[in-house]
């Protein structure tokens, strides 16, 4: 694929069991799905958020779960739906956790992503939530 300024849209989505394991596929799969893609400035830290969102998803649920990866003009945009439809926890200050082994997710994630949020979300009859983040293209 010839790299443009402002590639088209796109979104990739890949389901995914309730297996530690399914942090590592997301994340080499992302890679692929970036560097295919022209993207590749972007891998480091979005490997890092898909990384902590898919773990989450995997680590405080007992369904499936599922990576969502899309571009738009600009903007890449990264989410794990899971079966579980409370809130995630907000997210602690980095400077208070550096030293706990647990809890610096959405920290990280918060301070990494220009954006986040999470939505309610039901997926093949499973009622559970998306949460997702957001990197420009200069990240």
């Amino acid at each position: 694929m010839p790299k443009t300024e402002h590639p088209a849209p796109w979104e990739y989505s890949l389901n995914i069991p309730n297996d530690p394991r399914s942090v590592t596929v997301c994340r080499r799969t992302l890679r692929l799905i970036l560097t295919t893609h022209g993207l590749i400035a972007l891998v480091d830290t979005a490997e890092l958020l898909a990384t902590e969102l898919v773990g989450n998803a995997v680590r405080h649920t007992e369904g499936p779960a599922a990576l969502r990866v899309s571009w738009s003009p600009s903007v890449l945009r990264i989410g794990a739906w899971d079966a579980n439809p409370e809130p995630p926890e907000p997210p602690r200050e980095l400077t208070v956790i550096t030293d706990l082994e647990e809890g610096r997710g959405l920290a990280l994630v918060k301070a990494c992503a220009d954006l986040w949020g999470w939505q309610p979300l039901s997926r093949n009859g499973h009622r559970g939530k998306y949460v997702w983040c957001e990197l420009g293209r200069s990240a």
